[in-house]
Parts: C-alpha cells; structure tokens; sequence
C-alpha cells in the first residue's frame, strides 16, 4: 500500500508541473548564426509562440557550425523537460548523408513537435548572362557544358542542396563554387564571377525584384503567387519532371521530453501558425506557413523520413560529404 501511495504521489507531482509547464525559460536553439533566415524564423515564432504560451519566456540560442550540426546535437544531449527545444532546417533531413559521423540519429534522438513552414527555391543567374528565359537557359548550358560555374552557399546550404539536384536532373556537369554564407555568394554572381545559383526566395526576391539578377524558375511543383515570382515556370513544367524543392523548418526537442509536454507545444505551435502576424512576416520572406497534416509530430517525422531517402542517393551521387 505504501508503495502505491507513493507511486500515486509521484505521479500526480509530475502530472501537476506538466500542467504549469512552462514555469522556466524556454529556449529554442537555431543552429545557426544570427540574422539568417532560419533564425529570422525563429524569432518570429518566438514572438508568435508568446500568445497560446503567456506565461512563457522563449530565448534564442544561436549555437551555429558545422553545417548546422552542433546546435543539434547540443539539443540531443540536452534534458528533456521541455525547456529545450530546437528550429531547423531541411539539414535534418540532410546531415546523415552529408556527415559521416554525426553524434545523434536524427529519428531516434528526438522528439517531433512539428513542421513551420516551406521557403520556395528560385534558379538564378548573373546580369549578363545572355539568357533570358528558361527555353534560352536551356540552349546556352547545352553550347557552354564544362564552362558552367554554378555557385552555393557551402557544403550542406540549400544552395548546395538544390544545385547538386538541379545539375542532376538536367545531366550537365557544372563546376560548384562553394561560398562561406549567401552573402558572398550573391555577390559574385551579381559581379558576373559566377553564372548560376539557385537559393532560397528569402536569400533572392529581392534581387529578383530589383533586376539584379535574372530569373529562369522556381523550384515548387505549382507556380508561385508573390508578384516579383509569379511569372516563373516551375521546374517541373519546364521539363524537369518531379523537381519539388522547397527549404523547410521544423521544431524539435530532445528525446524522452514527456507527451504532456510535447502535446502542449504542438497546440501552441498550431495557434503561432495561424497567428495572422506571423504569416505575414513568413510571406514577406517568401516563406508558406504549413497547414496540412505535417504540423502533427507523427507526420512531420514521417516527412523527415522521407527527406532522409530523398536526399541520401542525391548527396551519395555527387560524392560531396562533410568529412
């Protein structure tokens, strides 16, 4: 008997602190330095995660390196109560082809809350280029194969990701020319350093819509509505049957974190995704904020799954790993 009172007792302790959670800082960690677009991410869920939670204090922690790598694993190891909690990218889905040896396994290590958004992808190129549309593209890659310099972000960027996919699907060769970030990346290819990219709309309406760069495609399997893009074909219209690339964010947080608490962020993130603030500030990276199933942590984690045997042949094809 005295040891059911006292199973009872720690049971109800536990069922009332899950039902305080949270009563201490949250902190999300973004594996990746401040400013960039996962990060901006972050802290607009943050801001938006305030309303359904308001008692909560949310910080973000910008662990970046290695490819995104090392904010991951700090949250794999991390306690899991629930005050910690990670935002990342499609690199969840990547970093187990890219890295040979990495120090969590990304099914087994964590616990799904569930998926944000979906950020579109654009294939771009530098002023010059005497191409104009996707049909004159297609004939210069043809009159110029083995003279391509195609440029990304680094190993892992979805630049990298989206080139190595769109070389690929066309069976051209092009020479990569990794960058350390967008920034410089972007720079040489308004400079007419390099020829192509394809990047993230966060990261190229701007350009895009400045006449800074020209524009061939996007990369989602239906045409976008955002008016600097809305006349672009997708790929897969334009011959590369299939190409559905999108970069997409999810929150995660360490293994074993209780259901209490996982069912209590996923209601929270459902209310932050149809906060009309947040899908304004989402819209104006060019970001769609997610609203089918995958929001559900059992469905965002067979969608990371399927990223995982997606982007595995992909990377293992190209021969391009981290170490």
């Amino acid at each position: 008997m005295k040891r059911l009172m006292t199973a009872m007792l720690a049971t109800l302790t536990v069922t009332a602190a899950l039902a305080e959670y949270p009563e201490k800082p949250i902190t999300i960690v973004v594996p990746f330095a401040a400013g960039g677009p996962t990060d901006k991410v972050a802290r607009d869920l943050a801001e938006a995660l305030r309303k359904p939670l308001p008692n909560a204090t949310i910080v973000i922690d910008n662990t970046g390196g290695a490819g995104g790598t090392l904010g991951a694993a700090k949250v794999a190891r991390a306690p899991n109560d629930g005050y910690t909690l990670l935002l990342h990218h499609i690199g969840m889905a990547t970093a187990p082809a890219l890295y040979r040896s990495l120090s969590y396994k990304v099914l087994d290590d964590f616990e799904y809350v569930g998926m944000i958004n979906e950020v579109p992808m654009t294939v771009i190129g530098k002023p010059s280029l005497p191409a104009n549309n996707w049909a004159e593209l297609m004939k210069w890659l043809e009159a110029n194969k083995g003279k391509i310099n195609l440029a990304n972000a680094g190993l892992g960027a979805a630049s990298h990701l989206c080139g190595l996919l769109f070389q690929q699907s066309l069976k051209i060769d092009m020479q990569t020319v990794p960058y350390k970030g967008t920034a410089p990346a972007m720079n040489d290819l308004l400079g007419g350093q390099v020829d192509l990219m394809c990047d993230q709309t966060t990261n190229t309406t701007g350009q895009i819509e400045a006449g800074k760069v020209k524009a061939f495609a996007v990369t989602t399997s239906k045409r976008l509505t955002t008016p600097a893009l809305a006349k672009l074909p997708t790929l897969d219209e334009s011959g590369l049957k299939g190409f559905n690339v999108s970069i997409w964010h999810g929150l995660y947080a360490p293994k074993g974190t209780p259901k209490p608490v996982i069912d209590k962020l996923n209601t929270a993130l459902k209310a932050a995704l149809k906060d009309a603030e947040f899908i304004k500030r989402e819209e104006a990276l060019g970001a769609v904020v997610v609203s089918d199933a995958r929001v559900n942590p059992a469905e965002h984690k067979r969608f990371v799954e399927a990223e995982i045997n997606k982007w595995a042949p992909v990377i293992k094809a190209a021969g391009q790993y981290a170490d």
